[in-house]
């Protein structure tokens, strides 16, 4: 957020999300715990790949609610070009009506990549993951981890510090419950809500983030505080079919040409080619 609020990353307070009851189920040792924590992070690599085929819609809200004010709204259509690569497209945004609290870059980096947080391979050795207990959301039973940064680094790169409920049979993610986090210049007055984001199984193997929620209190050191409300919806996932093109080559350079090539037998009508 701009200014005194310099920062609001819209996520989600959520329910205050303190692990309740564990199931009683035997205690993991810590060789099944970092079995689990490699399993799941495959499968989430797995997933960060698939949904980069996966063209969709993401609706933003965020109101001020207390002291009343204003609201910032977008939505966009995530999807590709004809060169296949991964555009936006802006489908609705008034004009930001905010008053006490203003938009900053980070929080434009949280609402596209922290808020719909997913651990992989590649991110697993900058957080110092911890397996807390077994927890249930609905009626998937989950493992429950903490997971926070090991450094914010100078070059203000986003990271989540919270909680992960992870589908103790899928090995994917399903909820998330915490705040976005990096490391800011000296005298920064950024406060970043606590959110909590929820997914769903779209395509009968990948749980895809499909709601977030915030509803939080950002306490400034400059200035009064402020409530904010934040919705964010992603919907109308669907698969993307890449074009492919394919270049024959006939020999090598200077080889013979097509034309003088011996003609392929052709395969018999009564069978199909093997």
């Amino acid at each position: 957020m701009l200014q005194r609020s310099s920062a609001l990353i819209f996520c989600v307070l959520g329910s205050a999300v303190l692990l309740g009851a564990a199931d009683v189920k035997p205690t993991l040792t810590p060789d099944q715990v970092q079995d689990i924590i490699k399993k799941f992070t495959q499968k989430e690599t797995d997933f960060a790949n698939a949904r980069e085929s996966y063209s969709y819609r993401q609706s933003t809200k965020m109101s001020e609610t207390e002291p009343s004010g204003g609201s910032y709204e977008l939505v966009e259509l995530v999807t590709f070009d004809d060169r296949d690569r991964r555009v936006s497209h802006v489908l609705h945004a008034p004009v930001i009506s905010l008053e006490h609290i203003g938009m900053t870059a980070e929080d434009e980096q949280d609402f596209r990549n922290v808020l719909p947080f997913v651990m992989t391979n590649d991110t697993a050795s900058q957080y110092i993951v911890n397996y807390v207990g077994r927890q249930p959301v609905d009626e998937i039973s989950c493992y429950v981890f903490s997971v926070k940064p090991k450094v914010l680094t100078k070059d203000r790169k986003r990271y989540f510090d919270g909680q992960i409920w992870v589908d103790d049979q899928d090995l994917q993610i399903v909820k998330t419950y915490g705040r976005a986090t990096g490391r800011l210049s000296r005298g920064e007055d950024q406060q970043f809500p606590k959110f909590e984001t929820y997914r769903e199984q779209i395509d009968g193997k990948y749980w895809f983030p499909t709601y977030t929620y915030a509803d939080d209190t950002l306490n400034f050191k400059d200035g009064p505080s402020q409530r904010i409300k934040v919705v964010i919806k992603y919907d109308q996932y669907k698969k993307y079919q890449f074009k492919t093109e394919s270049t024959i080559k006939y020999g090598d350079v200077g080889g013979t040409p097509p034309a003088q090539l011996p003609p392929s037998p052709l395969p018999s009508p009564k069978a199909p080619p093997q």
